[in-house]
């Protein structure tokens, strides 16, 4: 390719040793000379160091470079990318030692800082004390931690005094919301995204980042709806229950996020009771969202699941009106797709709990059939009859109505009970 030597880094070399599918392949090149690449049909991207993109494949081809600490923030940094840089200096800028290895053209595993013997192990562990440098690591580490969980990967502790320390230091204080954003919308589309909580508070991080989440933690709820007591926990146990039950789905997983928020406002003298968490929790809702600059339809449909997931828990003892009513508030006619997200997320909030059986969810059948019912109401027909105007949208509701309760009294089940 050029005169430097080229080498498969990264996450493609971790992944194929722990027998994973290996999906993006990273390269960095030592020794390279850019305006050659540029020859050969690269094309260079990088705005802050130099990385090129293969003229077919689009892979990513990075020169080795070295980092120097100028601010702070994950923003604060100087590079020096030339033919100097040798392999070992540009792996020791890297977060983890699993993320440190490489392989040679010939398939040869390179690894100075014992990538392959912390895989083994099972330890998340930070190359260098250059880690403390980047905020946005003590992030990367939780999301590893949520995505490698099941297979028994754990914290090094060394690797969580080094968070700790940067908490306590105020450099994760310089987390900008788009970076937060990107790294806790990849670890809830992860296998256990609790464990990405749980890391975080473990180093003091989510207090910092996600107070709102970390005031959960210690407020009682009610034993007889949630045996696990602590909210932080059912917050915990809710999110690796909507991972499995929508894997990867990461609107799923901030709808679940974020649908107890109201639960930490809960005034001391009304405890375990959480009376009204709902609708108080909607505002804590928009304010995260707006905070992190969210997608809208996350922020949408997060503050429609903290209000509405009680009354889907107990839909089996909803009017018609009362349902028509809900599927109005979702926009489910408009956006039916809701709907499923809606019942997935209520789902999760009532399997999160300790020693709950995985049995099936009532209300995640039910309420797509109500909808379904009301769905095959036209307007066309009340057209076609000459009605005009509110008229049309008056007869529209009624029929709907009717068309909900009459599948209310056709289904099989009936109400799924109340929970909090």
């Amino acid at each position: 390719m050029t005169s430097g030597q080229c080498y498969l880094v990264g996450g493609a070399v971790r992944d194929r040793l722990l027998g994973r599918a290996v999906h993006d392949r990273d390269y960095v090149l030592v020794g390279a000379d850019p305006a050659e690449l540029l020859a050969q049909g690269f094309r260079s991207v990088g705005k802050d160091f130099p990385v090129f993109l293969h003229p077919s494949s689009q892979e990513e081809y990075a020169l080795a470079r070295v980092e120097r600490k100028t601010a702070p923030g994950y923003q604060g940094f100087a590079f020096i990318a030339d033919r100097s840089v040798t392999l070992e200096q540009d792996l020791a800028r890297r977060d983890l030692t699993i993320n440190a290895m490489a392989e040679d053209a010939e398939g040869r595993l390179i690894d100075p800082y014992g990538g392959a013997a912390d895989l083994e192990a099972r330890w998340l562990r930070h190359v260098s004390p250059a880690f403390a440098e980047d905020p946005v690591r003590v992030l990367r580490v939780a999301r590893f931690a949520a995505r490698y969980a099941p297979l028994g990967f754990r914290v090094a502790n060394e690797t969580r005094d080094l968070m700790r320390s940067m908490v306590r230091n105020g450099e994760v204080a310089h987390l900008v919301a788009e970076r937060v954003w990107a790294e806790t919308r990849k670890a809830l589309a992860e296998p256990r995204p609790a464990a990405f909580l749980r890391t975080l508070r473990d180093c003091g991080a989510l207090q910092v980042i996600f107070p709102e989440l970390d005031r959960l933690y210690g407020v009682p709820q009610r034993i007889e709806f949630h045996p696990e007591f602590d909210t932080g926990v059912h917050q915990e146990l809710a999110l690796n229950a909507a991972a499995a039950l929508a894997p990867g789905d990461e609107l799923i997983g901030w709808c679940v996020l974020c649908h107890d928020l109201g639960k930490g406002l809960t005034e001391r003298s009304a405890l375990p009771r959480h009376v009204g968490h709902e609708a108080a929790g909607v505002p804590l809702v928009t304010a995260l969202a707006q905070r992190l600059r969210v997608p809208t339809e996350y922020a949408q449909l997060a503050e429609h699941v903290c209000r509405e997931h009680l009354n889907v828990h107990r839909l089996g003892e909803l009017r018609a009106a009362t349902v028509l009513a809900l599927l109005e508030r979702i926009d489910g006619f408009r956006k039916p797709e809701r709907v499923r997200a809606l019942v997935l997320a209520c789902a999760a909030d009532k399997r999160g709990r300790a020693a709950v059986a995985m049995d099936d969810y009532a209300p995640g059948q039910r309420l797509p059939a109500l909808h379904a019912a009301a769905m095959t109401v036209s307007a066309k027909a009340f057209v076609a009859q000459g009605l005009q105007g509110e008229s049309i949208g008056e007869a529209v509701r009624a029929a709907r109505r009717a068309a909900i309760q009459a599948a209310q009294q056709t289904a099989d089940q009936g109400g799924s009970g109340s929970a909090c």
